[in-house]
């Protein structure tokens, strides 16, 4: 569940313009991670959210591959870039979210729309489970590949770490600074109607 004061805290960054329930401003990507594992129904959770996302032609074209046990992290760890690698290397879950891009109808062009759905369910599952999820692309997508003898016929679309929220003075000094939720540009920025660059009317 989220606390009341992690809510205040993000509420001195994100204002929403209209109401929304709140996981959706509470949801952000914090880089300080606490070494506590996350219990395996707690985990597997975020999983079974991300399950119940939208698909075309319910295809489901999103896998997830995980990493739990100290063998499997430092094998993600081989393919993380190195800034990335100094905060994320504390967090007790990681999971490589990947697509299959043909489907029985031939190509599968909503491959990466249906993921970027089951990515989102996830994360905001986490923010009800009180965890934090950071994805990232700053990743070794060939290495991963590799490492984790994934098909061709899967595209590679991010790496997210996911744990409990550690303190912030854990970090290295230059990311302490970071550490904090992220405004979003105004609603009227990214709608336009009736075509390209019409405003809201």
């Amino acid at each position: 569940m989220i606390s009341s004061n992690s809510q205040s805290k993000v509420a001195q960054f994100r204002q929403p313009t209209y109401e929304i329930d709140p996981v959706f401003v509470n949801r952000w990507s914090p880089r300080s991670f606490s070494e506590k594992e996350v219990p395996e129904e707690v985990l597997l959770s975020l999983f079974e959210a991300a399950r119940w996302a939208p698909s075309a032609f319910n295809v489901q074209p999103w896998r997830f591959i995980i990493a739990r046990s100290q063998e499997a992290r430092e094998q993600f760890h081989s393919f993380i870039g190195e800034f990335n690698l100094t905060w994320c290397k504390r967090a007790p879950a990681f999971a490589l979210i990947i697509s299959k891009v043909t489907s029985e109808h031939g190509d599968n062009r909503s491959h990466a729309f249906d993921t970027g759905a089951a990515w989102g369910s996830l994360s905001l599952e986490a923010v009800h489970k009180g965890l934090i999820t950071h994805p990232m692309t700053g990743i070794d997508f060939d290495k991963a590949r590799e490492v984790l003898q994934i098909p061709d016929d899967y595209a590679i679309n991010a790496l997210v770490a996911i744990g409990y929220q550690g303190e912030k003075d854990a970090l290295p000094e230059a990311l302490q600074q970071r550490e904090q939720p992220s405004p979003r540009r105004p609603l009227e920025e990214s709608i336009f109607e009736g075509s390209f660059g019409q405003p809201l009317k």
